[in-house]
C-alpha cells in the first residue's frame, strides 16, 4: 500500500469550527458545520482501515475534480492493478430504509439518496479517465462506517458496504494479487494534477475581526476559561495546561486563518488572546518565530501561509 493523497482535514472545516466558537452560527450553517464535521469523522474511521491494506495498490483520500463543468468529490479512491475501488464514505448514524426507491430516515424525511451521488461521481470519474486515455475499470461503493447505522429494505445488488461488512471488504481488498506497474504510476500523477484544491472561504457565514469574541481557548475543550500562571496557559473547565509560547502561536494560526490579510503585530495577537498581560511577551515570541518587518509602530511579522500543521 502507498498512500498516494493523505486524509488532511479541511481547511474550510477547520474555518467553521473557529466560528462556531467564536460567534453564532446562523442555523443553516450550523447544519453544514455539523454535516462537514460527521462527514469527516467518517473519513477518518475508514481512513484507519485503509492504511492498513496490505495489497499493491495507491490510496488517494479527498479527490475532487471538475469535469464537464461539473465538480465531483471523491472521498477514497483505492488503485489496484485492474481496478479502481471508488468509495463514498457515510457517516450516517440510526436506522434509515428504501421505499419506492427513495431514501428515508425513520422519522419519515427524505434524504439525499447515497447511491445516486456514487454513481454520478462514478459515471464522472470513468469520463474522466477515458478522456485522458485511461480505461481502467471503475468499481463504486457507499461504505456506510458508523457502527450503529442500520438500513432496511436496501436493494439486494446495491454496492452497499455495511459496518458490519467493514473488514470483510478490506480482506477481500488484501486478497487481490495484481500489482501495480509504470501505467499506474502515471495514472497516479495524472490524477493527484487533475485535483483542484476547494475555496475554504466559500459558503462561509459573513464575519469581522470587531465581531468575533477575543480571547485565548483551550486546545482541549475550546473553553475560553484560562489564565496564565507563569509561563503557562490553564484552562480552568477541564485542566489543561498549555505554554504560553504555544498558546500564542496557536493565536497567530487563527488569526492568519481567518483573517489572511491581516498583518500580524504584538498589538493584534494582545487584543486577540486577552489573557497574556505584557505586548513586550508576544513581541518576544513572535520575534524569535517570525521575520519582523519595518520597526516601532509599524512593525508586523511575516507568517507563512497556513496549510501544514493545523490540520489536526
Amino acid at each position: 500500500m502507498l498512500l498516494k493523497k493523505p486524509l488532511i482535514k479541511p481547511l474550510k472545516l477547520h474555518l467553521l469550527e473557529l466560528l462556531d466558537k467564536r460567534m453564532d452560527l446562523p442555523q443553516d450553517h450550523k447544519l453544514y458545520y455539523w454535516r462537514l464535521k460527521k462527514g469527516y469523522e467518517g473519513e477518518v474511521r475508514f481512513n484507519s482501515l485503509t492504511e492498513t491494506l496490505s495489497c499493491d495498490c495507491y490510496i488517494f483520500n479527498g479527490l475532487r475534480f471538475e469535469f464537464n463543468n461539473t465538480k465531483f468529490q471523491i472521498d477514497s479512491l483505492i488503485a489496484t492493478g485492474q481496478t479502481l475501488f471508488m468509495n463514498e464514505v457515510k457517516y450516517f448514524a440510526g436506522d434509515y430504509f428504501y421505499r419506492d426507491g427513495l431514501f428515508y430516515s425513520f422519522s419519515g424525511k427524505e434524504r439525499k439518496d447515497p447511491l445516486i451521488q456514487m454513481e454520478r461521481s462514478a459515471s464522472q470519474l470513468r469520463q474522466l479517465l477515458r478522456s485522458h486515455g485511461f480505461h481502467m475499470k471503475v468499481e463504486p461503493h457507499v461504505v456506510h462506517v458508523h457502527p450503529e447505522f442500520t438500513l432496511y429494505q436496501a436493494p439486494l445488488e446495491a454496492p452497499i458496504i455495511f459496518p458490519t461488512q467493514l473488514s470483510h471488504y478490506i480482506n477481500n481488498l488484501n486478497l487481490i494479487s495484481s500489482r501495480l506497474n509504470q501505467k499506474h504510476e502515471i495514472l497516479a500523477e495524472k490524477l493527484l494534477s487533475l485535483h483542484v484544491e476547494e475555496d475554504p472561504y466559500a459558503q462561509l457565514p459573513p464575519y469581522t475581526y470587531e465581531g468575533l469574541q477575543k480571547g485565548y481557548t483551550c486546545a482541549i475543550c475550546d473553553s475560553f476559561a484560562i489564565t496564565v500562571d507563569g509561563r503557562n496557559c490553564i484552562c480552568g473547565d477541564c485542566g489543561h495546561v498549555e505554554s504560553v509560547e504555544a498558546a500564542v502561536l496557536r493565536s497567530v494560526e487563527e488569526l492568519k486563518l481567518l483573517f489572511p490579510e491581516l498583518k500580524i503585530t504584538a498589538n493584534v495577537v494582545y487584543d486577540w488572546c486577552q489573557v497574556v498581560d505584557s505586548r513586550k511577551r508576544i513581541s518576544r515570541i513572535l520575534g524569535k518565530h517570525f521575520r519582523i518587518v519595518g520597526s516601532h509602530q509599524w512593525a508586523y511579522y511575516e507568517y507563512e501561509p497556513i496549510g501544514k500543521g493545523i490540520h489536526s
